[in-house]
């Protein structure tokens, strides 16, 4: 069968897909992958035939950032947000010229079902209705309307939030593109939001993460029978070249603490790692720095911190003492597999979700990265470096679906889905 997975945004935003699309082509199948260019050589090195879908992703990773940082400290700066949001909306339209459905659209012809990652997901839901195939989506956290997520709301006022989000987020610069696009497909004027329009179409929504985040989730969706199920956080685990270098080091010394913020560069990178060392050095630690997206080659190394550009989470965390990160989806899982407790320093809308499950399962703690302070940090390593939260984190490691599981079970549910629908 043929299968296109387009998906947009971060390296995390689309690993998801990757790990789905490389097991489906190990299978047997005809896989072709849609990604950011800044990507395509990421999907490549899976294995995979990939091609450009849309802008580098990096430029609106930044303004997300900068948007949600000003958002979440200084709300009342209108005329800042209002400049940010207009320079995210000139980006999308940037982003997504007629050029970029035609593509897609001209990738999905003869295709047996699309598998759409969570970024820009209605533009491949409308390339699928037009085909008239299957649809699935790879969701990485509970972007659909519940009432777990805002759990301190009461849930019928949580479920109700979010349903009025989806119906805001369907709105501006996005939907107009969409319209646009369903009006070249000659398909009717949508009248709802997509997220809608996917389930009233019967479309697998797969949520590539873990049960145990969000309890109760399950129980609420289960009305949709099995369409929404659970295969576990996907991750690929690849090992890098700086692995042996970091275990060497982590050898020669005391377990360290890790740090990493994700491939969305820090605005801040020489006073957040500065930060890090001296904390590190009250507090006896060795630190771990994972610069991700950042640029640190102007930054001072200290004999109690190493700084590396990506490393092997699924090799190098079991011998971390603890995990400090921006709570990314797969980051995250890949701390809770180790068994090692973690703190959350979130910046993005999705992130403090995963923060509240931390605190809520025992393991961490969580607090926003834009008012961390070398005072709340060190107070939040205190706590999180007490025996009670590494025999919590051992306890929830067993819990944890393994990566092998997660893809198996996600590509079993795609394959199945398919053969359903079009057998």
């Amino acid at each position: 069968m043929k299968f296109v997975l387009p998906s947009y945004g971060g390296r995390g935003d689309i690993e998801p897909s990757v790990v789905v699309g490389r097991e489906l082509q190990r299978r047997g199948h005809d896989v072709h992958m849609a990604v950011p260019p800044n990507l395509v050589g990421f999907a490549e090195a899976a294995g995979l035939v990939a091609i450009p879908y849309g802008a580098d992703s990096r430029p609106i990773a930044d303004l997300q950032r900068e948007y949600w940082t000003c958002l979440f400290r200084s709300p009342w700066r209108a005329k800042e947000l209002d400049k940010l949001g207009r320079e995210i909306g000139e980006f999308v339209v940037r982003c997504w010229p007629e050029e970029e459905n035609r593509r897609l659209l001209s990738l999905a012809d003869g295709a047996d079902m699309i598998v759409a990652g969570l970024g820009f997901e209605q533009f491949a839901a409308n390339v699928a209705e037009y085909y008239d195939i299957p649809l699935a989506t790879l969701q990485f956290y509970p972007v659909r309307a519940n009432g777990q997520l805002l759990r301190f709301l009461p849930a019928t006022v949580g479920r109700a939030a979010m349903t009025a989000y989806e119906k805001l987020s369907w709105s501006g610069v996005v939907k107009d593109i969409e319209d646009a696009q369903r009006r070249e497909l000659a398909l009717p004027k949508a009248q709802g939001p997509w997220s809608r329009r996917i389930a009233d179409r019967g479309s697998l929504e797969i949520q590539a993460y873990e049960r145990i985040y969000f309890p109760g989730l399950a129980a609420e969706w289960a009305k949709f029978g099995d369409l929404r199920p659970f295969a576990g956080t996907l991750a690929l685990e690849l090992a890098t070249d700086a692995d042996a270098d970091v275990l060497s080091w982590i050898a020669a010394g005391t377990p360290p603490i890790f740090f990493g913020f994700g491939s969305i560069p820090l605005g801040s990178a020489a006073d957040t790692f500065s930060m890090i060392s001296a904390v590190c050095a009250q507090l006896g630690e060795r630190a771990l720095i994972s610069a991700g997206g950042t640029d640190a080659s102007n930054i001072p190394h200290s004999d109690h911190v190493k700084v590396v550009g990506a490393m092997n989470y699924a090799a190098i965390f079991p011998v971390c003492r603890a995990v400090v990160h921006h709570g990314g989806a797969g980051t995250l899982a890949a701390g809770l597999r180790a068994g090692v407790p973690t703190m959350i320093l979130w910046t993005l809308p999705d992130q403090p979700f995963y923060g509240s499950a931390v605190k809520r399962l025992k393991v961490g703690t969580a607090q926003r990265f834009s008012t961390t302070s070398g005072k709340s940090l060190a107070a939040g390593l205190r706590r999180i470096l007490a025996r009670e939260y590494s025999a919590r984190a051992r306890e929830i490691a067993t819990q944890m679906t393994k990566p092998a599981e997660s893809a198996a079970l996600a590509t079993d549910l795609v394959e199945d889905f398919a053969r359903r629908r079009t057998g």
